[in-house]
């Protein structure tokens, strides 16, 4: 079975400056080669992202065609830096944007875009705040209606306080991160290949009638 992968680079660096996610990336790509899924890698730094709630904020905002692409992935891979114990605000600006698939564009069966998507978290730093991070994005990710795997996440922070990066630090090499690593992707594809032959049937539109009929 063809899956495909999105990743979201959420460094605050533009091209062509160094990206230490953009490496731990290309690490995750070489392992989902290897599986057979074919991986799309985009930095949101590049782009102009507005902020907002909405799907499309107008103007020269850029986030729709990135929504598109998110849209037509099995799976989807948020991958941020640690900046001051948290997840980068180009991440957060990410969970912010996908709030807009939750009143909008919506499918026939009244399921959001996300449904039977699979998502997983990346994160990477030289400070603690890994775990924060990715507790926080998998909530985001989950509320937004993508399907999480067990073990959805790997990351690489080093020794706490100031010191070597993912690149400098070798950070391919570091046998616990490339061990949840590995978990995470394989998770990922079983869970993916799960959906695409048993999708979800909910009818969210018919629970929201039944709910109300429940509360008055």
């Amino acid at each position: 079975m063809k899956l495909n992968a999105l990743f979201l680079n959420c460094t605050l660096k533009q091209k062509p400056k160094t990206s230490n996610t953009e490496a731990f990336i290309r690490q995750a790509q070489k392992f989902f080669d290897k599986l057979g899924v074919t991986s799309k890698k985009i930095r949101i730094a590049d782009y102009n992202i507005a902020y907002g709630i909405t799907s499309d904020e107008g103007d020269d905002d850029e986030w729709p065609k990135i929504l598109q692409l998110i849209k037509k992935t099995d799976i989807l891979i948020i991958a941020t830096p640690i900046w001051r114990g948290d997840r980068s605000s180009i991440a957060k600006k990410i969970a912010e944007r996908l709030e807009g698939i939750m009143t909008e564009n919506q499918k026939d069966n009244s399921q959001y875009p996300t449904y039977n998507k699979v998502a997983g978290v990346m994160v990477d730093g030289n400070e603690d705040g890994a775990k924060k991070a990715i507790s926080n994005i998998l909530f985001d990710l989950n509320e937004h209606g993508f399907t999480l795997p067990v073990n959805a996440f790997s990351y690489y922070v080093g020794k706490a306080g100031p010191g070597p990066s993912y690149i400098e630090a070798e950070g391919d090499k570091h046998e616990f991160t490339n061990n949840m690593l590995l978990i995470m992707l394989q998770n990922l594809v079983h869970l993916a290949i799960t959906l695409k032959e048993a999708p979800y049937s909910i009818d969210l539109q018919e629970v929201e009638e039944k709910a109300k009929q429940m509360s008055s």
